[in-house]
């Protein structure tokens, strides 16, 4: 009997991760708010992206989404699947043009100079913050309990949630 109320009380306390398959649109719109620094690099996410709890990053499903519209998008043709091809390696952790999040969805949202296209007008802002969280995560140092959905086909890298081989100790 005391084994049936431990299991019923660890079933209560798991928590499942939440998936919203559409936000609201006036919290879609509000997305759009960042505030980017001067320089184009850097800024601060909207007040709303820190309301809904930052998933972007940290959930596995949000991250799904994102590596979704990576490869329906055609990223992978030019990051060359996180390596580099014709565009930068997103798999190194640093950027032109900054690791943060904010920075990551400016260039996605308006592209950057000599080749990078604007997807404002191609994604929502939700899509946008999905799949700039999914490129963060590609280039983290360090491994994620969240990670997306495994691709069947074959990887030329390693997963996203697992961490970058440490240098040997000397």
């Amino acid at each position: 009997m005391a084994a049936i109320v431990l299991a019923a009380l660890t079933l209560v306390g798991c928590r499942r991760e939440e998936r919203r398959v559409r936000l609201d649109p006036p919290v879609a719109a509000a997305l759009d708010a960042v505030a980017v620094m001067p320089v184009g690099i850097g800024g601060r996410p909207p007040e709303v992206y820190a309301a809904l709890g930052k998933p972007y990053r940290g959930n596995a499903y949000q991250l799904s989404q994102g590596k979704q519209l990576y490869e329906w998008f055609g990223c992978q043709g030019c990051h060359g699947d996180g390596r580099g091809g014709s565009a930068p390696a997103l798999i190194d952790g640093w950027w032109d043009y900054g690791p943060d999040l904010v920075s990551i969805y400016v260039s996605i949202r308006d592209g950057r100079p000599n080749g990078m296209p604007a997807f404002r007008n191609r994604l929502t802002n939700e899509q946008l913050w999905q799949l700039a969280g999914y490129v963060q995560v590609l280039g983290a140092y360090s491994a994620s309990t969240a990670a997306p959905s495994r691709s069947d086909r074959v990887q030329t890298r390693p997963a996203e949630n697992r961490a970058p081989a440490a240098a040997a100790p000397r």
